[in-house]
């Protein structure tokens, strides 16, 4: 019987987080550059571009309950999940490529073009995610070890996401004589997308090969097959289990926010502090300090005041200390941009409050493989890839939401299409930041009450695992 003591190798760490790169990659590149790229470079509409955007989301959202219940329906000599896995990582790839390429044709067309790419995207993505994040709980029943193994997973994310961002931004989209403004590069944004498919790809491979003989091993060992839902009614059974609909409230909170931020970043960074390729390549490059202080941070915050707690203050801290710039310009209060004192002042705001952000979501994780065994607990069932959909569709609905509202913000403020830092209206400026800064807030502060209803603690959660008749058999 698996105890509350299932450590993990560093080096299964190592690789099952690596495969997160895809995911960083991808989530980069539709959270920064997606709307900005459809929008000011093809010439698309901000309001089309994102509105094709979150069609794309919330029809990849309700596929992902099905890739759950069918993975852990899938019964192969390599397991539940691998064939997933492995079979992922070439269609990942080539929708990633075909993305970023669109034809010149009319703007129906370019519409249609970007809903059906980023659709498979997204669906070849969840291929791979959904499974991924299932192996969780199914790599350690460890309260605390669940935690620091997704450190590894958010850590090889941003790390892929901000690097090609860096790169991007560094040596991609940069000036030149035919592109003046390197953020309108298209030759850049092609490079982007091959440079962008390989990694993933690649990076799909290896956490497959880097976790399959562990999971394989478990999976020969079990004497029986272990239970799931295999109905409909099942299937809405286990999505209404309190745990896990608390969890995913507080989630809806936190992830709305994020979408609303990373698709914001480029007009913000661009119109409100006036940066350029310079100062955007340093701003992607400095935020990998707050990936580093969660990576550092999360898991002694959660042994300390337990999971919901923790997940609570970092969440309410990042709301603090990520929108007070903002605050802080509309009082005056704020180094102007060109100023010397701005970039090191605004950069130091914007990384603990990233790093804060960070924490949560990767404790958001970690409480969903928590929510696993507290359901085979109370029913019987074996659920995991079902709740790692449910988190998947809860993040990408609501992480829709905030691109949509992105896109709904820069076409209420009126924002000119191909505008240059410096030479828009400062009203329009001034009306950018107040909006997206009052929501933000809102949604921060209501996400920092919802994650304290959460009711799963250590405590629980050991006594769950000590007195489960079925658990995962232990193997080196």
């Amino acid at each position: 019987m698996t105890d509350t003591s299932d450590k993990l190798p560093l080096r299964t760490k190592i690789l099952y987080g690596f495969g997160a790169s895809a995911y960083g990659i991808k989530d980069n590149g539709f959270s920064v550059f997606l709307l900005f790229y459809y929008n000011q470079v093809i010439g698309m509409r901000a309001d089309v571009v994102s509105l094709a955007i979150a069609i794309a989301l919330f029809v990849d959202a309700f596929i992902d309950p099905l890739i759950g219940q069918m993975t852990d329906r899938t019964r192969t000599p390599i397991g539940r999940r691998h064939p997933w896995l492995y079979g992922a990582a070439i269609p990942i790839a080539a929708a990633w490529l075909l993305l970023w390429h669109p034809p010149e044709a009319s703007a129906a067309i370019q519409f249609f073009y970007l809903l059906t790419m980023a659709m498979l995207v997204r669906i070849s993505l969840s291929a791979y995610e959904v499974p991924s994040l299932a192996l969780l709980p199914e790599l350690s029943r460890d309260y605390h070890e669940r935690t620091s193994t997704l450190r590894y997973r958010t850590l090889f994310g941003w790390a892929s996401g901000l690097g090609i961002m860096v790169f991007a931004y560094g040596v991609l989209l940069v000036p030149s004589e035919k592109y003046p403004v390197g953020m309108l590069n298209i030759d850049g944004y092609s490079t982007f997308a091959i440079i962008g498919a390989s990694i993933m790809a690649f990076a799909v491979l290896v956490s497959a090969v880097g976790t399959h003989k562990r999971m394989v091993g478990r999976y020969k060992a079990e004497k029986t097959q272990p239970k799931t839902a295999e109905s409909f009614s099942e299937m809405l059974s286990a999505f209404r289990f309190s745990p896990f609909l608390l969890l995913m409230f507080a989630g809806i909170f936190a992830f709305t926010n994020q979408g609303l931020l990373f698709s914001m970043t480029p007009y913000l960074l661009t119109h409100v502090w006036e940066f350029g390729s310079a100062e955007m390549t340093l701003y992607s490059a400095v935020l990998f300090i707050g990936v580093i202080l969660a990576f550092i941070l999360v898991t002694p915050v959660s042994k300390k005041f337990g999971k919901p707690k923790a997940a609570s203050f970092f969440t309410l801290f990042a709301v603090i200390v990520g929108t007070a710039p903002y605050w802080l310009r509309m009082i005056d209060a704020f180094p102007p941009p060109g100023s010397p004192p701005l970039i090191p002042v605004l950069f130091t705001f914007l990384v603990i409050g990233i790093g804060a952000s960070i924490s949560a979501m990767i404790l958001t994780m970690s409480m969903m493989a928590d929510v696993t065994d507290a359901y085979e607990f109370a029913v019987g069932k074996r659920t995991e890839g079902l709740f790692s959909s449910g988190m998947w569709f809860m993040q990408k609905m609501v992480g829709g939401m905030g691109i949509l509202l992105s896109g709904l913000i820069i076409s209420f403020i009126q924002l000119p299409a191909q505008a240059v830092p410096g030479s828009v209206d400062p009203a329009i400026v001034d009306n950018l930041a107040l909006i997206f800064v009052s929501l933000v807030t809102v949604i921060g502060l209501a996400g920092t009450w919802a994650y304290s209803l959460f009711p799963l603690t250590e405590q629980d959660h050991g006594e769950r695992v000590a007195k489960l008749a079925v658990a995962m058999p232990k193997v080196k």
